[in-house]
């Protein structure tokens, strides 16, 4: 009943929100979804722990450790953002925004940020993979929409250019689900819908056409890469993150990311199982080094703080594609590991960069004089502790899941991808830091001083203390969690 409770949720969140008459009465049932979601898919991940994959609705719903711990994650980044959103949309709105935003305009943030997470959970939360890629394409059409929430020219053409992308990137990846539902057929015999359910496919996979799976998986490669932002299906992402209010970009950036990756890590184990892991392995270390290597130079010219987030958003898409091609045990493990700290260091970026863009007007990093961990003293010093997070620096746990990425390259005999992706993390290293000290080092800003918005800052502090407390200790029953993860992650013979 969990699987059913955590759709649910959000679901009834929608509704009441689209009822609800009071900015107060929003704030509320968004705070409470968020906080019930994240209970629930803890409960999901104990059950799953204790007694195996759970399934509903003759397997409709269905939930094993790779996809607890992406519904954990998806239900996370939704807590640790709903206050930050609250003090967010009260603050000041960008240039060419509502100065103010009144009822109409928070209720439809409200209900569609609900109706993001209800498909982002139906993502991970369903065992059939024809009604996974449906709730992709919805989390697409909730997403466009909170991309275009100010009305602005820039966010609309934003919108309209994540919407062609995405779409045919998802036409893509439903012509390859199409031919995987073949494949079983051809190889089973089985023509019902449940030929599209997981655990039937995953047993059934030796026996699908070879053929027809490497021309499956290089569609959906295509489709969720580009859902996933992986480099070069990736030019939505710049123009989105920037548009989007920062909470809304946030959730973007880690659950709708995970999600992708999580279905394109399905597909992955499907076509490595009926072709053997060659071609498939290879395709995604060429596209995970691909992208961090297209963008290296962005983040290093960048002027705008917000797009320098969408280019680190690739840059870790492409870590995490690595990490998956790479294979192995140290593989998978690298790649969940890094799929759950990114899930926890870039929302604390992105919460930080949306206090300092509030409180100077502007995202450029030419314009802002610096000196904003004077005027911002909290939200500098979570921002400068973000920016060390994301590049892997010790002791942040990002390090340790780059460095078992890069112990896998080298274990499975891909030297050169790793040597290559060392090159260009230290490189982009080079690229935040420098662009981290010249926004927040310097002479005092001719700015108002202080944190003056508590609903923004008490989410920084807790992300800080929950980076830092994961470099040093992993909990156990999360650490189970993480490692029955990488385990069906792995290509097993």
């Amino acid at each position: 009943m969990a699987l059913a409770w955590l759709l649910a949720i959000p679901l009834a969140g929608a509704a009441a929100t689209g009822a609800a008459r009071r900015r107060a009465w929003m704030e509320f049932i968004y705070c409470l979804g968020a906080g019930a979601a994240l209970a629930a898919s803890a409960f999901l991940a104990a059950a799953v722990l204790s007694g195996g994959p759970v399934s509903f609705l003759n397997g409709f719903l269905y939930a094993d450790a790779l996809s607890a711990l992406v519904t954990l994650l998806t239900c996370a980044v939704w807590a640790f953002s709903a206050p930050y959103t609250v003090g967010y949309l009260r603050g000041a709105q960008p240039a060419g925004a509502p100065a103010r935003l009144g009822i109409r305009e928070l209720r439809l943030y409200y209900a569609l940020s609900h109706l993001f997470v209800f498909t982002l959970l139906g993502v991970s939360l369903t065992g059939n993979l024809g009604i996974m890629w449906v709730a992709l394409e919805g989390a697409t059409l909730a997403s466009v929409f909170l991309v275009a929430f100010y009305g602005k020219p820039t966010s609309l053409e934003a919108a309209w250019k994540y919407a062609i992308i995405g779409g045919v990137g998802l036409s893509m990846a439903l012509f390859g689900t199409i031919l995987t539902y073949y494949a079983a057929f051809e190889g089973t015999g089985m023509e019902t819908w449940e030929a599209l359910n997981w655990p039937f496919l995953i047993a059934a996979a030796p026996s699908f056409n070879p053929l027809v799976m490497r021309l499956a998986f290089i569609l959906v490669l295509l489709g969720y890469g580009a859902k996933a932002g992986l480099a070069p299906m990736h030019t939505w992402k710049p123009d989105a993150y920037s548009e989007a209010p920062a909470p809304a970009a946030a959730m973007m950036a880690t659950a709708m990311l995970n999600c992708a990756l999580y279905g394109l890590g399905r597909f992955f184990l499907l076509s490595a199982r009926a072709t053997g892991p060659g071609m498939p392995s290879k395709l995604l270390i060429v596209f995970g080094i691909l992208s961090i290597a297209i963008a290296t130079p962005f983040i290093l010219v960048q002027k705008s703080y917000r797009r320098l987030l969408a280019y680190s958003s690739i840059e870790h898409c492409g870590i995490i594609t690595l990490s998956i091609g790479f294979g192995g045990p140290l593989g998978s493990l690298g790649a969940v590991l890094h799929m759950a700290f990114h899930s926890l260091a870039k929302p604390l970026l992105f919460f930080s960069a949306g206090n300092a863009q509030q409180h100077t007007g502007d995202d450029s990093l030419r314009n802002t004089a610096g000196g904003l961990v004077h005027a911002l003293p909290w939200s500098g010093a979570a921002l400068f502790a973000a920016v060390l997070a994301v590049t892997g620096t010790p002791p942040f746990p990002l390090f340790l899941s780059e460095f078992t990425m890069l112990r896998a390259g080298f274990a499975q005999g891909h030297a050169w991808a790793s040597i290559t992706a060392v090159i260009l993390l230290v490189l982009i290293f080079s690229g935040m830091f420098g662009h981290a000290a010249r926004l927040l080092l310097g002479p005092v800003p001719d700015l108002p001083a202080g944190d003056r918005n508590r609903w923004t800052v008490y989410p920084l502090a807790v992300l800080s203390v929950v980076l830092l407390v994961l470099a040093f200790w992993i909990p156990a029953p999360l650490s189970s969690l993480l490692a029955q993860a990488a385990s069906l992650l792995e290509v097993k013979p």
